[in-house]
């Protein structure tokens, strides 16, 4: 009897043993496969406009104070007060200058880092909700191969802290259910999402507690549950005490109304959109959208479960306010892709473990080899396009394989298609990183490094530079260290004839149009179609 007890003992330590190697190979690798994907090739291409570019300039001039400054918590944008978003991503950009200085990787290297630590953050949220690792997994790597978060995730921006730190929240929501310790951990994610993004934490928040409302009401009537988020809230609380103190009414107009509460009911900025708007963005979470929306289909019909409750409250309230605000800007979307993950790593899993018994829906298949040939009509298009590159013709075609082959797995019930569309939208979105090609939105406009290192080179210190551009572009100013203000034609042409000390950094129609060569003392050529130009008595 105690042999076989022992045995018995020994056997269920093995197993745990095994089982304890087994999370931190995957944890590890999850790891290991974000830090690769989300920090490869990240300075070979400029900043961007609006975002890249303003957090940058914004993030130096806090690097650059003098010491004994208090400009980390009062951060300035061309030394006037920056009131935009709370200052905590910036100032991990200049801390990072410090270590490697003002360029392009430093400035973009905090948020993929987080974006990279989110990945197994997001496996151990899985499992938490889930009790098992294989609808965990499965949604770990839709998480990874989404295409939106990897390219944002990738920027000098704030929304890969936010994904990461909501990613924190609902986990910590979910440990303090059985542990309220945990409720500290909820305020302190709070408290990080509102030093990131101000009011979006009320959101995220909210979401939050109705999930809790919902699932387990008793922690409502908890001190402890309470306490702990108050206690983790101190921070925010804190940082906007002292920016009431500092900037008073102008903090409340221009930070809490005017940059953020107002986006609810007016598109600031003309950044607007019809209701449907974030549908049309959905197409870029292709192919995982065609498992999720059949996830939360599972979900809803499942839904006594915690993982079914979360996953609703999650998408649900989140996809309903982003669409009701007036203002809509693609990277709104982003947190409310990790629900979509937890609904299509459920199904997987539902697919992956009963393939006989879950009948497979032939429209799955039909989709994905429909995404195939559009693929392979696009590597073509690239292939015989000479502006096109050579690398985005590949990349497409990985795409189409990689589609085509899963979608052809599918029609044969074959649950080896989801190996295969992992692995293939990993090796895609890779292919894509290493190219120059997966910040598109530089070709909006023409290329700012070479127009700013003009400026550099030309303009006097304190001199103010105009431009015909129909826009203000944040990235020229970041090279340029200097605003270059856009004015109207009219306004050009006015600075022009009461402005002698200016300079005018103007596209060659506007410089025809207005005969600026006439009278024009230095005229410098900036690619691919500027000129630098100041009037004849300019001193």
């Amino acid at each position: 009897m105690d042999r076989q007890t022992f045995t018995g003992d020994g056997s269920t330590n093995r197993i745990r043993n095994h089982n304890a190697w087994t999370e931190r190979l995957i944890i590890i690798a999850l790891l290991m496969a974000g830090l690769f994907l989300f920090t490869i090739n990240l300075g070979d291409l400029p900043l961007r406009d609006w975002d890249e570019g303003t957090v940058a300039q914004v993030a130096r001039e806090i690097f650059q104070a003098p010491e004994n400054t208090d400009r980390w918590l009062f951060p300035t944008l061309w030394d006037k007060p920056y009131l935009n978003k709370p200052p905590l991503v910036h100032n991990l950009i200049a801390t990072f200058y410090r270590l490697g200085g003002v360029n392009e990787t430093m400035a973009r290297l905090p948020s993929a880092l987080l974006m990279a630590v989110s990945v197994p953050l997001f496996y151990a949220l899985g499992k938490e909700v889930f009790l098992s690792r294989q609808p965990a997994l499965f949604s770990a790597l839709i998480y990874l191969t989404t295409l939106p978060l990897v390219r944002h995730g990738r920027l000098a921006m704030l929304e890969g802290a936010v994904v990461c730190f909501s990613i924190l929240l609902m986990w910590s929501v979910l440990r303090s259910r059985r542990d309220l310790r945990w409720c500290f951990g909820i305020g302190i994610s709070l408290s990080l999402i509102g030093l990131t993004k101000g009011m979006m934490a009320l959101l995220l928040g909210g979401i939050a507690f109705g999930f809790l409302a919902w699932d387990t009401p008793r922690l409502y009537r908890s001190f402890y549950f309470w306490g702990g988020i108050l206690l983790g809230c101190l921070p925010v609380g804190a940082w906007y005490g002292f920016q009431w103190l500092h900037y008073q009414e102008a903090f409340i107009e221009t930070a809490v109304f005017s940059q953020s509460l107002s986006r609810v009911w007016q598109a600031v900025d003309d950044n607007g959109g019809p209701p449907w708007y974030y549908f049309q963005r959905l197409l870029h979470f292709l192919p995982w959208l065609i498992f999720s929306a059949w996830g939360l289909h599972l979900a809803w019909h499942d839904r006594i479960w915690s993982w079914s409750k979360l996953v609703l409250v999650w998408s649900g309230v989140y996809f309903l306010v982003i669409s009701a605000m007036s203002t809509k800007l693609p990277w709104y979307i982003l947190p409310l892709y990790p629900a979509l993950a937890l609904a299509g790593g459920r199904m997987l899993a539902e697919i992956f473990r009963y393939p006989r018994e879950k009948s497979y829906s032939r429209y799955w298949g039909g989709l994905l080899l429909f995404l195939a040939v559009v693929g392979l009509g696009a590597s073509v298009y690239s292939g015989l396009e000479e502006a096109m590159s050579q690398k985005l013709a590949v990349i497409f075609l990985a795409v189409a394989l990689t589609t085509g082959i899963s979608g052809g797995l599918i029609l044969r019930r074959n649950p080896q298609f989801i190996n295969i569309l992992t692995w293939g939208m990993y090796v895609s979105l890779v292919l894509l990183v290493l190219s120059p090609h997966w910040l598109w939105e530089l070709n909006e406009a023409y290329p700012v490094k070479p127009v700013a290192m003009l400026i550099r080179d030309q303009v006097p210190p304190d001199v103010p530079i105009y431009t015909s551009f129909a826009y203000e572009r944040p990235s020229l100013n970041f090279y340029a260290q200097r605003r270059v203000i856009a004015v109207t034609n009219e306004e050009l042409k006015m600075y022009w004839e009461k402005t002698p000390q200016a300079y005018f950094l103007v596209d060659q129609k506007t410089f025809q149009q207005l005969s600026l060569a006439e009278n024009s003392e230095q005229n410098y050529q900036a690619p691919p179609n500027w000129n630098l130009v100041t009037p004849e008595n300019n001193n």
